[in-house]
């Protein structure tokens, strides 16, 4: 029971330390990215880079980073993806810092009450043993209860656990998705995405002249 009222206190202060980070990165707040594509199609790249710096959502900070090095004629289409990924794999690893903890005590809690009662039910029939011909149903059921108390605390335990990781987890899916989005969206404006060249590519080979 302590280790469960260990877990238990661990769980909220993690499901309470990602909301508050969720709630600070602002991850539903995604309404810039349109005013940031608006202001790099005026060719305002500057205006652009200052709506990003002032936002916390990490798809900003993948957006900066796709502007910025898809305007630097040094870096490759390849430089340009290793570094967007990496910025924006930065991040996600940032909000799924402790989910696998979450996870772990949702998972364990479980099978750490079960534990506690089969102990329980062991010590509840070593009673009932040595008290031999004078068998008191109330020791037995007494002792059955109190064993089942822990498998009640660990679910207890373990439900919302999961419920909070799941949610949190859904909702770094969503931001991966929105990331994946924008730095698309960004490198396709600046004609840096392997699509947009690749199509390019073909254009102009449709348009030379064939050989002999």
């Amino acid at each position: 029971m302590y280790v469960l009222l260990a877990f238990s206190i661990t769980a909220c202060a993690i499901v309470l330390a990602k909301l508050y980070q969720f709630l600070r990165c602002g991850l539903r707040r995604v309404a810039f990215v349109d005013e940031v594509m608006a202001d790099l199609t005026r060719g305002d790249q500057e205006a652009a880079l200052q709506r990003l710096a002032r936002e916390h959502n990490p798809v900003a900070r993948v957006m900066e980073a796709a502007i910025r090095c898809g305007t630097d004629r040094r870096m490759t289409v390849r430089d340009i993806e290793a570094e967007v990924s990496r910025v924006g794999t930065a991040h996600i690893r940032s909000l799924e810092s402790w989910l696998r903890a979450l996870s772990a005590i949702a998972h364990l809690s479980p099978l750490l009450g079960l534990l506690g009662t089969v102990t329980g039910m062991i010590n509840a029939f070593m009673r009932l043993q040595e008290a031999g011909s004078r068998v008191d149903p109330a020791v037995l059921s007494g002792g059955i209860w109190e064993a089942l108390l822990t498998t009640a605390f660990g679910l207890t335990i373990a439900i919302p656990a999961m419920a909070a990781f799941y949610l949190l987890e859904g909702e770094i899916d969503r931001l991966r998705a929105a990331m994946k989005d924008a730095a698309i969206r960004v490198l396709i404006h600046l004609g840096k995405s392997p699509e947009s060249i690749s199509t390019r590519d073909e254009l102009r080979l449709e348009d030379e002249p064939h050989g002999i």
